[in-house]
This record gives structure tokens, C-alpha cells and sequence, in this order.
């Protein structure tokens, strides 16, 4: 089907400054582009037209932080990205994902993650690999494959989980090796890079060293480091400082992920980040980072354990908070000391909110502090949280109140920065990032605030992160090149979405082509799925490669 969308306002993705087009869209890709009213239906053999006065047409928008690894598949309509102008997703974030894996690993960390992605018992957990995952993603089921575009990030965490378990410890040299060939393996099937959750175990029991040896395979083939470094809170100056060491070290790209500076340790300490930043950037080191445009993050609650505490597994972790003796110690480390877990910052009970349980029992307790729980029940706030991670199996959601607005703002505007939303799907009361993040930037900092121009905040969000994911023809609006695409109103377009009421869509987003198809049109979702999984390829690019080898 041929569409012609005249009279936009075309945005290409580029940072360059904007004009009048028409474009012409031919199965899944960009046709041709002309001046404003030099195409026509008639001319061009276009089945539809839509006419864009107004609205301004981009590139669709790159969600460089997804955590919709299971809900892609699980809830296909995926209308909380596609509602904001997503049409790509870099998944396997934060050192936690589902593949590789063998079974009880995979077991392992389903029970994990399930704050994130929820654990869903009658689902068809039918891969092992990473092309095994990507496979899936690709296979059509019930009219469709998956809604937006997804590209994989090999979580270290998993590789460490699956050579070693889930126990603190150096890694042996054979046991280094054996890793190395997973992460090696896990590219060559189609893996972008590697992530890591340095907060979270067992990716944070691993040494600088150890990181480094598995970063030297990611740079040899041309992938990127993506980590959740050791401590946003005490200490996050000198974690940023190991993850750009360890990039000059080992000659692999750098992804900051969500690039924040939180706590009140770090409260106007922005300048400080990008000078450490722009000090590597100008001695050569290839650096990019990506942040939410919000103050408060979103994790699980059983990541404000101390490492120890969570060594071995959940059922290992449970015994522990059962234990008096251990649990006295645990509270120590929680309340005096400041747990690794949390950043080396003592837990501050009024800052953890509630946002999700898999014991719907406790669901009285979502969009309620540990805090303000423990005031109406008359118990010590250690007590509550201890009590629900023991009830709902460590599968409590948070969010966590914490961020400093202008260091969100000094972040946002820095040469390498693009979006990324972390948003977690499930959950009684989510963050509302998971359905604002992108408008978001469009409507609050660049059209209210102006802190970049439309142009500027688009290039962020689309052609910046399509070269850090060194995606072949995709990211910008060319011809020749993916018809991932967006139209939007500059003058209506804001996030909807907040933390009382976060399932909400984007105003002023009128249409979401991915690949050509309509998956929003005139406002309204279609049900179309044409996303597809988006492979690193042999050749460094990466793209949509199907099965019997033929691209898209």
C-alpha cells in the first residue's frame, strides 16, 4: 500500500532545521521526498493520502532504556510505546534478561525480574538463546509479530547467572573464558552489545577486571557497553569514572544508562558528571548516555538489600530476612550504614512508594510509602518493608523519590544525550514514564520550557540513538530508508500520563508508521504489529535480517 502524506512539516532526525515536504511511503519503506504540494495521489499511484498541515513529521522515536522484554509479547498491542511515537526499543537492560539462559536459570530469573516484567505462568517461555529470543520476537502469532522494533543488549548479570549462579565470588579464569564465549556467541546472534546492573546481583559481584575481560569481546565486534554502574547516590562520580575506564581500557563504545544524578549527595552535582564526560569525550573515548525526563526512578524493592543479602537466589534471600540474626545485621546495613543495593545511601522510608506487587493481597499497599504503611499499622518502617518482601517473594515494585530537577535539565541537553524511558509496564500504579517520556520532551522541556529547539529534541530522541544502535537506514527520514515515522502536532503534543494516573496516552500524536504500516492512525491504535527484531549483522550494521538471510 502506497501512502502519500503531504504538507507536513518534516523533521528528518538530523538536528538540521525543519521544512515543508511531501513523502511517499511504499511498502515499508520512505519512497521519495519532494517540496510541500509537488506530489499527488494521481502522480504517484498512492492508495491513501493523509494531509499533515501542521503536524510535523519525524522519525519514529528510539526508546534507548525498554524493559518490554516479556510485555512485547505478552500484551502485542503495546500501546503505552506506540502511543508516544516509539517505534524502536533497545531491550535486555540493566544485566537482567531472559536469554541466555538454561533452565533453571531461566527459572531463576523470571522470579527475579518479576517487579519489572511481571511472571506470567501460562506464557510459552520457548527460547534459550539470544537468537532463539530475536527469533521469537520475529515469528508471527495471531495476526502479527511484535508492535514496535526491538533491538538486545546481552545482560551480564544473565551470563554471569548462568556460568556461575547466582553467589558473590571471583570468577575463575575458566569460568572468565566460558562468559566470554557467551557474550562472544550472544553477538553473533544478533546482540547489539551488553548491559549491566551493578546494583543488582549477581552482575554486581563482578570485578572491574571481570567486566573488562567481557567488554574487550563486546568492542572487538563492534557492539556497546551499557551499564547500571555501581551507585547513583554516594559514590556515582567514581562509578561513572570505572565505566569510562573501563571504555578507554578496552576500546569498546560506552552507553551511560540512565544517566542521572540522585540523592541528596548529588543535588546540583550535573556539572561535575559532564565535565568527567567531556574530558573523555575530547581525549577520544566514544561516549553516548540516555535519561527520563522525570525526578523519581523505579525499581524493585528487594534492590535495597545489601549484595550479601541477596546472594544465592531468592528462596536464599528469604531465608536470610527469616533469620533474626541475619535480618539484624540486613537492618544495619539498610538503616546505619547505607546498603550497596541502594547506592550507599541509607534507605529513607518516605522515598519508596509502592508500585506494583505480585501478591495481589498486598495490593492495598500500591501508591503507599514504606513510610506512610508503617504509620497507619503502627509498626517500624524496617518491619513493613521486610514483611512484604517476605509475602510477595521479592516481586515488589517501587518507585523511588529521589531525583533533583536540575540536574535532569543540565543532563538532557548534553551532545550525547538521547531518550530512553526505563519504563516498567506492569504494576498496579507504574511510573508514568513507561507512557510519557517521549512527549514528555517534546511538549514540557522543548515547547513550554525551551530548552532545545524541536529540532534539537527530535535528533535526541531518533538519529542520535539510531547511530549509537548503528542502525542500517533507519532513524532519519530518507528516502530509501524504514518508514518509521511519526506525526505530531508541535503546538498540542504533552504527556498525559502522571504518577496518580500513569496508563495514559499522549496528546497530539496523530499518527505511528512502523515499517510502513499504520499503528496509529488519526489518533487511534490499528492492533497492526509490524515491528521486527532488529539483529547486529556481520558486517557491524544492524537490521532486520530474516531467517533465510534476506534483509528488510
Amino acid at each position: 500500500m502506497k501512502t502519500l502524506i503531504s504538507n507536513a512539516v518534516l523533521i528528518d532526525g538530523t538536528g538540521e532545521a525543519r521544512r515543508d515536504a511531501d513523502v511517499l511511503l511504499d511498502g515499508t519503506g520512505i519512497a521519495r521526498i519532494a517540496d510541500a504540494g509537488s506530489l499527488t495521489a494521481a502522480g504517484t499511484g498512492a492508495d491513501r493520502t493523509i494531509d499533515a498541515t501542521g503536524l510535523v513529521l519525524s522519525p519514529g522515536f528510539i526508546d534507548m532504556h525498554a524493559h518490554s522484554d516479556l510485555q512485547l509479547l505478552v500484551t502485542p498491542e503495546h500501546y503505552a510505546k506506540l502511543s508516544q511515537g516509539v517505534t524502536t526499543e533497545l531491550l535486555g537492560q540493566d544485566g537482567l534478561s531472559y536469554a541466555p539462559v538454561d533452565d533453571a536459570t531461566l527459572a531463576a530469573i523470571r522470579q527475579k525480574i518479576a517487579g519489572w516484567n511481571d511472571n506470567p505462568e501460562d506464557f510459552d517461555w520457548d527460547w534459550r538463546t539470544v537468537g532463539e529470543y530475536l527469533d521469537r520476537l520475529d515469528t508471527e502469532n495471531d495476526g502479527g509479530r511484535i508492535a514496535t522494533n526491538a533491538a538486545y543488549l546481552v545482560p551480564q548479570g544473565t551470563v554471569r547467572a548462568l556460568v556461575m549462579g547466582f553467589d558473590e565470588g571471583e570468577a575463575s579464569p575458566e569460568q572468565l573464558e566460558q562468559m566470554r564465549e557467551v557474550v562472544r556467541t550472544a553477538m553473533a546472534e544478533g546482540a547489539v552489545g551488553m548491559s549491566s546492573g551493578l546494583t543488582y546481583t549477581p552482575g554486581m559481584y563482578a570485578s572491574t577486571e571481570e567486566l573488562g575481560a567481557l567488554c574487550s569481546v563486546v568492542g572487538e565486534l563492534g557492539g556497546f557497553y551499557a551499564p547500571h554502574h555501581r551507585s547513583y547516590g554516594k559514590g556515582a562520580l567514581a562509578a561513572y569514572a570505572e565505566m569510562i575506564g573501563l571504555s578507554r581500557d578496552t576500546g569498546c563504545a560506552l552507553h551511560l544508562s540512565h544517566a542521572t544524578m540522585n540523592f541528596a549527595e548529588n543535588k546540583g552535582r550535573a556539572g561535575e558528571l559532564l565535565a568527567l564526560i567531556d574530558e573523555a569525550l575530547d581525549a577520544g573515548v566514544d561516549i553516548t548516555l540516555d535519561t527520563y525526563p522525570y525526578l523519581p526512578g523505579a525499581t524493585t524493592l528487594s534492590a535495597i538489600l545489601p549484595s550479601w543479602a541477596s546472594a544465592g537466589g531468592t528462596d536464599a534471600t528469604l531465608a536470610r530476612l527469616r533469620d533474626p540474626e541475619t535480618k539484624a545485621r540486613i537492618r544495619e546495613a539498610v538503616e546505619i550504614y547505607g546498603s550497596d543495593g541502594c547506592h550507599g545511601v541509607v534507605a529513607e522510608w518516605d522515598t519508596l512508594e509502592i508500585s506494583g506487587v505480585q501478591n495481589q493481597a498486598l495490593a492495598g499497599y500500591v501508591g503507599r510509602t514504606i513510610a506512610q504503611i508503617a504509620a497507619d499499622e503502627g509498626r517500624e518502617p524496617f518491619e513493613v518493608f521486610t514483611r512484604i518482601l517476605l509475602d510477595d517473594r521479592l516481586g515488589t515494585g517501587i518507585l523511588q523519590h529521589v531525583g533533583h530537577e536540575e540536574n535532569v535539565r543540565a543532563i538532557m541537553v548534553h551532545r550525547t544525550h538521547t531518550g530512553g524511558s526505563d519504563g516498567l509496564l506492569v504494576g498496579g500504579k507504574p511510573h508514568p514514564r513507561a507512557w510519557g517520556t517521549f512527549p514528555r520532551y517534546l511538549g514540557h522541556y522543548s515547547r513550554e520550557l525551551g530548552l532545545m529547539s524541536l529540532e534539537e529534541t527530535v535528533h535526541h530522541l531518533s538519529g542520535r540513538p539510531a547511530a549509537r544502535l548503528k542502525l542500517d537506514r533507519r532513524g532519519l527520514v530518507r528516502e530509501g530508508y524504514a518508514a518509521d515515522l511519526v506525526l505530531f502536532d508541535p503546538e498540542s503534543v504533552r504527556d498525559t500520563a502522571t504518577f496518580e494516573n500513569p496508563r495514559q496516552a499522549a496528546a497530539g500524536i496523530h499518527y505511528v508508521f512502523v515499517n510502513g504500516t499504520a499503528a496509529i492512525d488519526g489518533g487511534q491504535p490499528t492492533g497492526a504489529r509490524a515491528g521486527r527484531a532488529l539483529r547486529r549483522s556481520p558486517d557491524g550494521r544492524t537490521r532486520a535480517t530474516r531467517k533465510e538471510g534476506t534483509h528488510a
